[in-house]
């Protein structure tokens, strides 16, 4: 009993602050900023709450939602709330997860700050993405870290791979079953409601052509190295940079992946963040 009302007063304490921290992030970002939350992940969420497809062209024709769909269930709360303060509540919950992450994959305090303050993350954050999502599922169990990583395979698709082949190694195709059944049969059932809906990942090309930041297919060998890399030496942070180098659409944020490769390193994780801005300031002179 008293370990329940331990945890009740921590959930309690816990919702206050990210409420509080949200009204200051609503309140000090400008509200130009989180597209994605305005024009995409609000608006599938929305059409989803009232059982409509929230891959129909109507539902967001400015940036359409092509994400697996269990992407959309921890926002189905935001999407009741008016759209700054949910779109505030996704770059709090967005920082706050990218912490989690990198504290859970056992990354020194410096790396975890680091990795805040890294290009890729802070445009997640003023974008309002939900690029934490994959990277969560990096320190989840394979069977379950498969939801989150299938939310945005452009950042985690090799993650996959590596489990799949880690999997075989530890127990055979009984292994392999028991870590990919949970997600086939989600991957199924999403068909039965909505269709072949990942073929609408293609069409996403045409459409955000001006913000693709893929080096594909000039990066095809980088990411096939790393990811036989990673299958060799049994280490998966190799598999988290691959990723993003084998896909044809990566926008900014996506290299998040890449950049988590490196946290458990800080010397390295010191010379990508230096890469990283430098990188903004020569391309991106007016910001990101």
């Amino acid at each position: 009993m008293n370990s329940l009302r331990a945890k009740l007063t921590f959930g309690i304490i816990l919702l206050a602050a990210l409420s509080l921290i949200a009204y200051a992030f609503m309140r000090l970002v400008p509200s130009g900023l989180g597209i994605d939350w305005r024009f995409t992940y609000r608006p599938a969420a929305l059409a989803l709450l009232h059982g409509q497809n929230p891959y129909s062209v109507e539902v967001s024709p400015e940036a359409p939602f092509f994400a697996a769909p269990w992407g959309l269930l921890p926002l189905l709360p935001l999407a009741f709330l008016p759209v700054e303060m949910g779109r505030a509540f996704v770059m709090v919950i967005g920082l706050a997860t990218f912490g989690y992450a990198a504290y859970r994959a056992g990354a020194k305090p410096y790396a975890v700050v680091l990795f805040l303050l890294s290009p890729p993350v802070i445009h997640t954050i003023l974008n309002a993405n939900i690029e934490w999502v994959p990277i969560l599922g990096f320190v989840l169990p394979p069977w379950l870290g498969l939801f989150f990583v299938t939310v945005k395979p452009q950042t985690g698709f090799a993650v996959a791979i590596w489990w799949f082949i880690d999997a075989w190694r530890k127990g055979g195709v009984a292994q392999v079953i028991r870590t990919f059944a949970p997600v086939v049969i989600a991957f199924l059932i999403s068909f039965a409601f909505y269709g072949l809906w990942p073929l609408g990942m293609f069409n996403v090309l045409n459409y955000g052509r001006g913000f693709n930041a893929s080096l594909w297919p000039q990066s095809i060998p980088i990411g096939m190295v790393l990811l036989v890399a990673s299958i060799q030496k049994r280490d998966v942070r190799y598999a988290m940079s691959a990723s993003p180098c084998l896909s044809p659409y990566v926008l900014f944020h996506a290299w998040s992946s890449a950049v988590f490769s490196f946290i458990n390193d800080p010397v390295q994780m010191t010379a990508v963040f230096l890469g990283l801005w430098i990188l903004v300031g020569l391309h991106f002179p007016a910001g990101l």
